[in-house]
């Protein structure tokens, strides 16, 4: 009888601080946020929705490849990445998968200042290395997405994804990619490698992270990089893939080490029940 009150005792300890304590020390530690907006509803849409594309190809021809590469379409930067770095402090990305990864109503509101787009107003104060095309009209700029909408792959690997939306800033060690283009020195601060980080952070805090880091580490200098909901989940799932890549096999042990434990603590039970029996 004893052993049974103490068993009673164990569990109702074990409940309070499992369900009482824990999630509380949880809730100091990670804060609830907001969860993750894929239609950036902060972000004003265009007023012209439907662009033209070829006129689209005109505008992006005049006032983007100056800067930018397209190598889907075989347009390569006027200039090496080296004097890039010289000239903006920053290779400037290549935008043949920019209407795939991005949401529409992002890449749109990034064209029009990238500053505000990407909440990094608090570094660049008009001193980003993108000028503002705010002086376009919305059909102009509706018509750049719509071209880009039609040079776009139909599909990317999880890896190419990374790459084109995180890899210019961030390492993956474990799987050999190093990031370049001189981020690190544009944003100012260290950039962490992402090799482990799936281990480190729980899938709804990379969610909300990724789609806006402000919500979770206010004044941040990472970018909001306004990718859609299918490509955040692609980064995320080559993220597992590389920092976790056992995770199906761990999971599948779950059951079957719970199923041993229960037989095992019904053999220790058992087998002292014995001793004792056999001490009396």
């Amino acid at each position: 009888m004893k052993e049974f009150l103490a068993l009673i005792v164990v569990v109702v300890v074990t409940g309070i601080i499992y369900w009482g304590v824990e999630p509380f020390a949880h809730g100091q530690m990670y804060p609830k946020v907001a969860p993750a907006d894929y239609t950036f509803s902060d972000l004003k849409p265009l007023e012209i929705q439907e662009g033209n594309a070829a006129n689209g190809k005109e505008i992006v021809l005049a006032n983007c490849v100056a800067c930018h590469s397209i190598k889907t379409e075989g347009m390569e930067m006027p200039f090496s990445p080296a004097d890039a770095l010289a000239a903006y402090g920053v290779v400037p990305p290549d935008l043949s998968s920019a209407a795939l990864i991005y949401d529409k109503n992002f890449l749109a509101n990034a064209i029009k200042n990238v500053a505000v787009a990407t909440k990094q107003t608090h570094k660049f104060s008009g001193n980003h290395p993108m000028p503002a095309y705010d002086w376009m009209s919305d059909q102009e700029i509706a018509d750049i997405v719509a071209y880009l909408q039609s040079i776009t792959p139909k599909e990317m690997t999880d890896k190419e994804v990374f790459v084109d939306a995180c890899g210019r800033c961030h390492d993956m060690k474990y799987d050999k990619w190093y990031a370049d283009g001189g981020l690190k020195t544009y944003l100012g601060t260290k950039v962490p490698d992402l090799s482990m980080m799936i281990r480190s952070r729980n899938l709804e805090y990379l969610h909300t992270f990724i789609n806006d880091p402000q919500k979770r580490l206010s004044g941040t200098a990472m970018p909001r990089v306004g990718l859609t909901e299918q490509a955040e989940k692609q980064v995320i799932a080559y993220m597992e893939s590389v920092g976790d890549s056992k995770k199906a096999e761990r999971e599948s042990l779950g059951w079957k080490l719970v199923v041993f434990m229960v037989l095992m603590g019904v053999v220790a039970y058992l087998w002292k029940r014995k001793i004792w029996r056999d001490a009396h």
